[in-house]
């Protein structure tokens, strides 16, 4: 058997003033690349995984139409060369918006498709934090998404969708997609595995996989920081028996709907002001504060400094503020010697209509390289060290913080860009707090600008009559 391998991944906020381009893409290829599939090692004897390139951004704003493009064409020239292939595995996101595109993902799925053929089987595997389309399950036999958030099964869900196509091209039976959308539409922060009542949610997915006739159940929480007809949350299965698969989406579709109550977010949440009164009076340590709205993983923006305006203002000290995006003054006191003080506007270097901050640093440190444009710099500004990034990027790994001769668990303070925490951070937080901030990743979803959002959609609109109604794959046989 040969299978192409390869796909584009991201998550864009519409909300963000910061388009993307192929420089915010980091280009994954040959061995590197089977291995993030999870397909490496002489894991499936019997299969070549021929790899194409993975193209994978932070989350951020839109895509530009030429970046997508070149992206696109790129893509579809190396599979065209690879063939012919007996089957094909895309590794997507599901939350990719391109400038003039209303469903990108399906975009690029029925171009390989139409270059591919009719018979040769395409799996999909996705982030639950996906959209998932009619014309992206038209064009499909298997789809696969994470079944954790925060994600930790992200090469375990890869092989999941290579484990049903090689069993499908080795003369098992035939995958077929059934879907059902669910009109509800929540963040991240409070659908994450760890809570309930999504963990429950979750945990009963693979007792669906265990049904005669399905191979493979989902529930995809969707994307709700992009303002699209495509945003929603749905079902997803992948099976034999067309009647099992559309009985289980139906299922699913129907118990996260009966849920959609009773989702909260998993740390304390509060304004902006009462987490910074906790941080006053907390006595325990490290406090972990989220600043929630500029979250790069997300789709925030990363260069707001609210947070850190508010901090000062207050007076506290002891905080790590790790990080702000600013190239501006990263290039500035990149010319300083370490030691040196400088006057420092930080807030709103890339596009946020933000409060800025005016302030005397101290350059404690710098690393990286100005030729492979990753330099970030430490600094001390009012008794609290705050680290500034030439691109925006999240702190979410203790070897972020280490990087830089921190510790994080004896820090007082740790203000990070985040909405749930990391599987490295939470462990350490003594407390967490998150902060309802500005910026392109609100978490006070009701008050976002909903123009094109499927109507009615909770919580948008939250009083509504809804049966599960579910679709098959025109793959499928009538």
């Amino acid at each position: 058997m040969k299978i192409a391998v390869g796909g584009i991944h991201t998550e864009c906020s519409t909300y963000s003033p910061v388009q993307q381009t192929a420089s915010d893409f980091t280009v994954t290829r040959g061995k590197d690349l089977l291995v993030q599939a999870g397909v490496d090692g002489g894991r499936f004897p019997d299969v070549t995984f021929c790899p194409l390139f993975h193209a994978r951004s932070i989350p951020g704003g839109p895509v530009s139409a030429d970046c997508y493009a070149s992206f696109k064409s790129a893509f579809l020239a190396e599979l065209e060369a690879e063939k012919p292939c007996d089957g094909v595995l895309l590794i997507m996101h599901g939350a990719m918006h391109v400038i003039g595109l209303s469903d990108a993902e399906g975009d690029w799925i029925s171009a390989v498709r139409q270059l591919v053929g009719p018979q040769v089987p395409i799996a999909v595997s996705y982030d639950l934090h996906g959209n998932v389309t009619q014309t992206i399950v038209d064009q499909i036999d298997i789809f696969c998404a994470y079944r954790t958030a925060p994600h930790i099964d992200v090469t375990e869900t890869h092989r999941r969708a290579a484990a049903n196509l090689v069993d499908q091209l080795g003369g098992g039976p035939k995958r077929y997609v059934a879907w059902a959308p669910v009109p509800v539409l929540l963040p991240g922060e409070r659908t994450s595995t760890e809570d309930e009542p999504t963990k429950s949610l979750y945990a009963r997915l693979p007792v669906f996989d265990q049904r005669s006739g399905v191979t493979d159940a989902n529930l995809m929480v969707g994307y709700v920081w992009a303002d699209t007809a495509r945003a929603t949350a749905a079902a997803v299965v992948t099976g034999t028996d067309l009647d099992a698969i559309q009985q289980a989406a139906s299922e699913i579709a129907a118990q996260y709907w009966s849920a959609r109550q009773d989702f909260e977010f998993g740390v304390p949440t509060k304004p902006l002001e009462l987490c910074l009164g906790d941080a006053a009076t907390e006595s325990s340590s490290p406090l972990i504060l989220a600043d929630s709205g500029d979250n790069p993983t997300g789709g925030g923006v990363g260069d707001r400094s609210d947070v850190l305006a508010a901090w000062l203002e207050r007076g506290l000290t002891g905080g790590v503020f790790a990080g702000i995006a600013d190239p501006v003054s990263v290039d500035k006191l990149w010319a300083l010697p370490e030691g040196s003080s400088s006057r420092l506007t930080i807030g709103g270097a890339l596009g946020s209509d933000c409060k800025v901050v005016s302030t005397e640093a101290v350059l404690l440190s710098k690393l990286g390289r100005e030729q492979d444009h990753n330099r970030e710099v430490l600094t001390r500004i009012a008794g609290n060290l705050v680290i500034l990034t030439e691109h925006r990027r999240p702190f979410h790994q203790l070897e972020d913080f280490r990087r830089f001769a921190i510790e994080p668990s004896t820090a007082r303070f740790l203000i990070v860009k985040s909405g749930y925490l990391s599987p490295e951070l939470a462990p350490i937080a003594n407390p967490a707090r998150m902060a309802l901030t500005d910026g392109a990743v609100n978490q006070d979803i009701e008050a976002l600008t909903n123009q094109h959002r499927p109507v009615p959609s909770y919580p948008f609109q939250r009083v509504f009559d809804w049966k599960p109604v579910t679709s098959l794959s025109r793959r499928a046989p009538s």
